[in-house]
């Protein structure tokens, strides 16, 4: 059993390194307290780890793979805009804002990761281990490896943000969110085009927003004229 848990720890922790479900946590640090998000990945992570586990030891690997990678998609299409929401809102506005509650912070990472993780390849890659050995083992070890890579996400998260502008991170975490809805979409339903060929389709959605965005905002009305009602009185005239 031991032996099981180390290796489902192995597999999901390396299998989770640079995955979107990293980014979500890295994102989401920014945005919240590390134990909030910690904590949300946790829960999400037994219950997914749990239902992949049984899907293999009970049923195989047999999933609706097409139907699981559309409400990937649009789980990651929704936090992407979400995200690039908040990076592109009014100056002091947004940044005065006061902070989500707890509770509905831990609930949005919780429906997040859970939506994301769901028929993603570290479930497919339990699912896999528990067919073959102890679903126990592999449900303890996979929730422990999806953990700590979260873990890891949150601690980049939090050191970058002391370095880096808050609002520029978010701002490429919201296209890169994007990049992973498209990419999810085109290996699913056009498994043809190869790896290399989805990348650079997929690369073109966040290109075109972004540059989308970056237009707006240099063209938006009152960006370079300041308003009357802000000028000192004795400037007047």
């Amino acid at each position: 059993m031991i032996a099981t848990i180390l290796l489902s720890f192995g597999v999901l922790f390396l299998a989770e390194l640079g995955d979107k479900s990293q980014l979500m946590a890295l994102t989401f640090s920014l945005r919240y307290r590390w134990w909030v998000v910690l904590s949300g990945i946790t829960v999400a992570s037994v219950a997914v780890n749990l239902i992949a586990a049984g899907v293999g030891h009970f049923l195989g690997t047999a999933l609706p793979a097409n139907a699981i990678a559309v409400v990937t998609a649009l789980t990651l299409l929704v936090v992407g805009l979400w995200t690039l929401r908040d990076a592109i809102g009014s100056g002091a506005d947004s940044d005065d804002a006061p902070p989500p509650s707890t509770r509905n912070a831990f609930l949005v990472v919780i429906s997040a990761f859970m939506l994301a993780e769901l028929g993603d390849r570290t479930m497919f890659a339990a699912a896999a281990l528990a067919s073959k050995n102890g679903w126990l083992a592999v449900w303890i070890g996979s929730t422990l490896g999806m953990v700590a890579a979260g873990a890891l996400a949150i601690l980049v998260g939090k050191l970058a943000g002391k370095h880096l502008p808050e609002r520029g991170i978010a701002f490429a975490s919201g296209l890169l969110f994007l990049f992973f809805a498209a990419k999810t979409i085109l290996d699913a339903f056009v498994p043809g085009l190869g790896g290399w060929g989805s990348t650079g389709l997929a690369l073109a959605v966040p290109a075109v927003v972004g540059l989308g965005i970056g237009a707006w905002r240099f063209t938006r009305p009152g960006r370079t004229a300041a308003p009357i009602a802000d000028q000192p009185a004795n400037a007047l005239p």
